[in-house]
């Protein structure tokens, strides 16, 4: 499966912790992140993590084209809830092309173990037959 992990900047050690308690579940499966949180989940696990450009430089707008492409199969965003203002038209755009595409996608660590857990059980294989 394709995995889309994106972190804003105080979500990114939770990022990390998470990748690294999921690790083996996240070793079987393709992950793609934008550009700082890949690297930030790259250097504690060791995973081999598909960077876009990082989140305001464009790397949003790449996840969002997989997205559309229907290439993604979860996302899994940390994100700050409050956060507003022109930075965070992208957050709102991911989460909407997730619902427009039926991407499953997880915006806070109860439910990203949720997803997680439900892609190791098998529980998103529908996905491949869904593309």
């Amino acid at each position: 499966m394709n995995i889309g992990l994106i972190a804003h900047e105080s979500k990114k050690m939770l990022m990390q912790n998470f990748c690294i308690a999921y690790k083996g579940i996240l070793s079987r499966n393709d992950i793609f992140a934008t550009g700082t949180t890949g690297r930030m989940v790259e250097a504690v696990t060791n995973l081999n993590v598909h960077k876009f450009l990082p989140g305001n430089l464009g790397g949003m707008q790449q996840l969002g084209s997989q997205i559309e492409n229907n290439t993604m199969d979860a996302v899994i965003f940390l994100r700050e809830p409050n956060r507003t203002g022109p930075r965070d038209m992208g957050a709102e755009e991911i989460i909407n092309l997730c619902d427009t595409y039926n991407i499953p996608i997880a915006t806070n660590l109860a439910t990203a173990e949720l997803v997680i857990l439900a892609i190791d059980r098998g529980d998103l294989d529908w996905r491949e037959i869904y593309k």
